[in-house]
């Protein structure tokens, strides 16, 4: 006797959909109710029954939301909302990265390109913000960049603190998370993909510095410049990288 064909792809279609259509609940639910990053949402049990679906989808469109940040799962505490961050991109974007490398490094190429583009958008607002102040913590952020530099080291922490308090006086959340993750990116991704800074390391440190003069100054036209001359070395850098793939 021949049995009935078994049909698992339109189970999984099905549970799929369950999953996806609990995971949209949750998010409604959350925003809803006004929950805030860290506040607690309610227990399994109780959103099984207000937004009737089984346990199993339920824990399914936890997950989902966790490797969003929507929510956050402490064992033994519960599940929070989450803190809402760009991190998946991040790891999306160097994963891509990653599994371009071979190829023509095409990610890590636009993944430059964006950062430019966010730097020099800022330049207005930024030369606005700092013009006629003095900032002490730049300013050693700087001199700590350009010695190291000179002793041929890198200075990645230095950098990204750099940057991040250059945007603190800018009175806009989402482009200073932009920036950090992008800069997280290429900073992650780049020895991975065999991407060497080079001995212009110094130029990159250096113009640091004229960027910190230019705001300070109130010079958006002089901080375009310092931005162009902080990236050229990191550039040239893929440009040597992607010579070497023979792409």
């Amino acid at each position: 006797m021949t049995e009935p064909a078994a049909s698992p792809p339109l189970g999984r279609a099905a549970a799929k959909r369950e999953t996806w259509s609990a995971t949209d609940a949750i998010a409604e639910l959350i925003l809803a109710e006004s929950l805030r990053p860290g506040d607690p949402i309610p227990t399994e049990a109780v959103l099984c029954e207000r937004l009737g679906i089984s346990r199993s989808s339920l824990r399914e469109a936890i997950r989902t939301l966790a490797s969003l940040d929507i929510v956050e799962v402490r064992h033994g505490h519960g599940t929070f909302v989450g803190g809402l961050s760009l991190s998946p991109l991040v790891r999306g974007l160097i994963f891509r990265a990653r599994s371009d490398a071979a190829d023509d490094l095409r990610t890590l190429r636009e993944v430059l390109e964006v950062r430019i583009a966010l730097d020099l958008a800022m330049a207005d607002a930024l030369a606005a913000e700092h013009a006629g102040t003095s900032d002490a913590v730049l300013t050693d952020l700087v001199e700590c960049m350009s010695a190291k530099a000179d002793r041929g080291e890198l200075f990645v922490d230095e950098d990204r603190a750099f940057h991040h308090r250059l945007l603190e006086k800018v009175d806009n959340t989402l482009i200073t998370e932009m920036v950090t993750a992008f800069w997280t990116v290429h900073t992650v991704v780049q020895p991975y993909l065999g991407v060497a800074p080079g001995a212009d390391i110094v130029e990159t440190a250096r113009a640091h510095g004229r960027m910190l003069e230019a705001v300070e100054a109130g010079d958006a036209a002089a901080y375009r410049r310092a931005v162009r001359a902080h990236y050229a070395p990191l550039e040239r850098a893929v440009e040597r990288a992607v010579e070497q793939t023979g792409v």
